[in-house]
């Protein structure tokens, strides 16, 4: 997706840019395209951005390492302030920011990148606790692996066992 020129925006109908897209995004391993629209509308100091987009992800389950799909849908919408002071490069990282500062904002003659603002929604929006089912039952042990004899003690703690030995048990 192409980058949206912010002044563009106050042109067109209702202020409003629409994008439909049909794309693998960068950075993001999908199974399939990431499909759906995203609209950008310039509100006079301020953008406000919706967007509805599906994939699918392949997932690792956290419990038995299986791994599973994953339907990804996303409505998210954002408030983006236009401020002067806002950088007009997107790698501007050197830039000490206040945390009352701690809004999304961007330059009123910079650009909207849709493509990182879209990643970075599908990214938040992966599940922290992943599991292929909710009655999974994790990593099946094997009985025989269980039964092993405890490996002996290294010889090289051997001091410092006696020496835990001479100390008075703590209940």
């Amino acid at each position: 997706m192409d980058a949206i020129y912010i002044p563009q925006l106050t042109r067109l109908p209702e202020r409003t840019a629409t994008v439909s897209f049909d794309e693998s995004l960068p950075d993001l391993e999908t199974l399939t395209p990431v499909k759906g629209y995203l609209q950008v509308k310039h509100q006079g100091n301020y953008l406000d951005v919706f967007a509805k987009a599906e994939t699918i992800l392949t997932l690792t389950c956290h419990r038995c390492l299986k791994h599973y799909n994953y339907r990804l849908e996303i409505e998210p919408t954002e408030l983006i302030w236009l401020n002067e002071d806002s950088p007009t490069e997107p790698n501007a990282t050197d830039l000490e920011i206040a945390l009352e500062d701690l809004v999304e904002s961007l330059s009123p003659q910079g650009y909207f990148q849709p493509t990182d603002w879209l990643y970075q929604q599908l990214c938040l929006e992966i599940p922290q606790k992943q599991l292929c089912s909710h009655d999974c039952s994790g990593i099946e042990v094997n009985q025989k692996v269980a039964k092993l004899p405890r490996p002996t003690v290294d010889r090289r703690w051997a001091s410092l066992e006696v020496l835990k030995n001479q100390l008075p048990r703590q209940n």
